[in-house]
Formats: structure tokens, sequence, C-alpha cells
């Protein structure tokens, strides 16, 4: 397992470590993500097609040892 999980917010999915709830981030839940912003989660199925925020990408594949990709602010 990932030390991150992936949450919608603002419009993109954004990956976060902060500690999450059974079932996922619940509607409105301040996250801090790992572009290093807070904000508050959202849910919906739609959520889940939003584009990936570049920089947590970015993030997330350095925190598993993988390809770092270039984050585009």
């Amino acid at each position: 397992m990932h030390p991150f999980h992936w949450v919608p917010a603002l419009g993109e999915r954004h990956a976060s470590t902060d500690p999450r709830p059974s079932g996922g981030y619940p509607a409105g839940s301040t996250i801090t993500t790992l572009c290093d912003r807070q904000m508050n989660a959202e849910v919906g199925e739609m959520a889940w097609l939003w584009t990936t925020c570049p920089a947590c990408n970015a993030e997330a594949h350095r925190m598993v040892g993988g390809v770092r990709q270039t984050a585009y602010a």
C-alpha cells in the first residue's frame, strides 16, 4: 500500500498523506495535498474522472521510487 491516497478537490485529483477515514474522505473534509495546499475534498462519480494534479502526481511518483514526472505550474 502507498503512503498516500487520491482525493478529488478543486477540479482535480490530488494526493494526500492525511489519515483517510474508512470509505474515503467525506465531502468538505479539509486535506493537505502533496502539492502543499489545503483544500476541501469533493465526492461523486464524475470527480474521479477529473485530471490528476501534476504536482501531486510528481510527488507521488517520487514517494514510491518511480520516475519523477515534471510538474507544470
